[in-house]
């Protein structure tokens, strides 16, 4: 009977300990205000998963490109919001751009082509202590007091592959980011026997401004070229993952249910369309198909390729 007693007083103890160990997090705080984490990612999670596949193991590969389009209403999160100064969200522009004033390289895109060229790094995109203000009322390029120093954060700079130079916008952060609607990325699709599975890969991603150039229907003109002159710069996709996982996405309807732009990308939350793939002609689909009918045909025989690819590996 002293024994019983001994061991129920024993468990009791236990008990009362695992639940002393047991911390509750509170959805509503002692002011009834509800605790909603908006800012950064735990720090405790601060890894990147990252899969490391034997390149005896991949037998097969294709190189697609692809377009994210923020107009798209599945991009909505990743272009919002808009401002410079948002304290507990950012938008994907604004990641890069802090990104980029913290150190990470970038790259120029080859000439006339839109294809990442990780040879030469461009050292200089952001100046973030200096901002050029043009004042297209009063200031022209004749007179002397066309650009005007001020103190800023929000001024962007672009390096000019052609002129082999810096070169800038007269514009804030806030007026150049509203036409920042596209980005391209540049992925691998690839499959591992070892594993077997088929994989993607985003390789690198490059910011498409619209207001660059502008390519009217009906013109004779490359697109391809014209893309070309559009895109700011490549960013190998694993030196800007550090970034994406310590910044969640605006939410969409659900306030508690946050992920981070690391996870947006890595579940494929987005919506993008095919640019173009890897073939013997070198080539995107801008460079042989001129009207949208056609491009879309093209788009669906490529998407069609790879999934046959994918079906054909197993039997039914």
């Amino acid at each position: 009977m002293k024994r019983f007693i001994f061991i129920l007083i024993c468990s009791c103890g236990v008990s009362l300990s695992l639940i002393a160990q047991h911390q509750v997090n509170n959805f509503l705080d002692e002011m009834g205000i509800a605790q909603i984490t908006t800012a950064t990612y735990n720090p405790q999670s601060d890894f990147l998963f990252v899969t490391n596949h034997r390149a005896e193991d991949v037998i097969w590969s294709r190189v697609v490109y692809r377009v994210i389009d923020m107009r798209y209403k599945q991009n909505y999160q990743l272009y919002f919001p808009t401002s410079s100064d948002s304290i507990n969200c950012r938008s994907l522009f604004k990641v890069i751009v802090d990104a980029i004033i913290d150190g990470m390289p970038v790259y120029e895109n080859r000439a006339n082509q839109v294809r990442p060229d990780f040879k030469k790094q461009i050292q200089k995109m952001l100046l973030p202590t200096i901002c050029f203000i043009y004042d297209p009322a009063k200031d022209t390029p004749e007179n002397p007091n066309y650009m005007n120093v001020a103190e800023s954060d929000d001024m962007l700079f672009h390096y000019d592959s052609i002129q082999d130079k810096l070169s800038f916008h007269f514009f804030p952060y806030e007026v150049f980011v509203r036409n920042q609607l596209k980005y391209v990325i540049q992925e691998v699709i690839f499959f591992d026997r070892h594993y077997s599975r088929l994989y993607s890969k985003i390789m690198a991603i490059a910011p498409l401004h619209s207001d660059k150039i502008e390519v009217k229907e009906g013109d004779n003109i490359n697109y391809t070229q014209a893309m070309s002159q559009s895109l700011l710069f490549w960013i190998p996709f694993d030196a800007l993952r550090p970034y994406l996982q310590k910044q969640f996405v605006i939410t969409d309807r659900n306030d508690t249910k946050r992920v981070t732009y690391d996870e947006f990308f890595q579940k494929k939350l987005y919506s993008s369309y095919l640019l173009g793939d890897g073939n013997i002609y070198n080539r995107l689909i801008t460079d042989y198909i001129k009207t949208p009918e056609e491009a879309k045909k093209e788009q669906d025989r490529i998407a069609e390729e790879l999934l046959n690819f994918e079906q054909d590996l197993w039997e039914y």
